[in-house]
């Protein structure tokens, strides 16, 4: 009577399992989406072997003693498409002659990872010529001295929209 009434039909086991594809289904599939997603984007990797970076566990620290000795310092800029780079010594003295290379790209995806060499222009300062989308930017510089010592140093650098 009261199915009459209301208009309701009985509920059965395919409703039921129709019930169980649809709720299954939504998770599986929002699962797929995001496994897509973030295996579509940056890897996370740092290096491409952990096993053997750790080999090189005390060369490290090491080598970043020999470059703090140098006491190199790097300012950087980009305005108008030109990413500029003042290179110092400890005394403040322009470094001359060097080669000065730089990775850059963005800290969370490597899609538009490029390597330029900077180009002095006279002084202290290199610049290359850069086209950069607005947002946040890591700048990883190789630096080799005139004397063939090589710096490494980080920078990280937002571009204005």
């Amino acid at each position: 009577m009261i199915d009459k009434i209301l208009g309701t039909k009985q509920f059965t086991g395919y409703h039921m399992l129709g019930v169980l594809f649809l709720f299954f289904g939504t998770i599986i599939s929002v699962n797929l989406t995001l496994a897509y997603f973030a295996n579509s984007t940056w890897t996370g990797l740092v290096v491409q072997n952990s096993y053997v970076e750790s080999q090189r566990f005390n060369e490290v620290p090491a080598e970043k003693r020999r470059q703090a000795a140098l006491g190199w310092t790097a300012a950087l800029a980009y305005e108008d498409g030109v990413l500029g780079i003042d290179m110092r010594d400890k005394n403040s003295e322009a470094i001359r002659d060097a080669i000065v290379i730089a990775k850059i790209g963005h800290p969370v995806q490597n899609r538009d990872d490029q390597t330029v060499t900077l180009i002095a222009r006279g002084g202290a300062h290199y610049a290359a010529d850069l086209v950069l989308t607005p947002g946040i930017w890591d700048a990883e510089l190789t630096v080799t001295g005139p004397k063939g010592e090589i710096w490494t140093h980080g920078i990280r650098f937002m571009v204005k929209g």
